[in-house]
């Protein structure tokens, strides 16, 4: 880990969330880079302009850097993001196994991620394992 690279990409992450704020939006930039130091995904924060609760800065860059590659497997890349990532965008992270994400602002908006959702598992289960079993099982042979 380098501390002068570090600032330099989360300075391109603040250009980002400037963008944002110049244009309505809260102010947050992601960039992600691979491992030769290459940005690879840039993103802002576009909620209201796109009227999509998923149209969060990390998303954006999680998506341009998946183009960039050819695949949804990012190991090896690092994430620049201006705000600690919300439960959805850290999840993202991991899903797109991002191995490493530096952030510059704690969240400290308790109310930041929304009311939680009820969460009612169980519904045809039996059903949805068999099915993801069987995928699997023709994986493996």
């Amino acid at each position: 880990m380098n501390p002068d690279l570090d600032a330099e990409y989360m300075s391109l992450a603040l250009a980002l969330a400037e963008e944002a704020a110049e244009s309505g939006e809260v102010p947050i930039g992601c960039v992600i880079i691979d491992d030769t130091g290459e940005v690879i995904g840039a993103g802002r924060n576009r909620r209201e302009s796109a009227r999509n609760a998923l149209a969060h800065a990390e998303i954006e860059a999680i998506d341009m850097a998946c183009r960039a590659r050819g695949s949804w497997r990012l190991q090896g890349c690092t994430a620049y993001v201006t705000l600690e990532p919300c439960p959805m965008c850290l999840g993202a992270f991991r899903a797109a196994r991002i191995s490493r994400v530096f952030f510059g602002a704690d969240n400290i908006n308790p109310n930041a991620a929304g009311q939680e959702p009820v969460l009612q598992g169980g519904v045809l289960g039996q059903r949805c394992r068999d099915i993801l079993s069987r995928f699997f099982k023709s994986r493996r042979q």
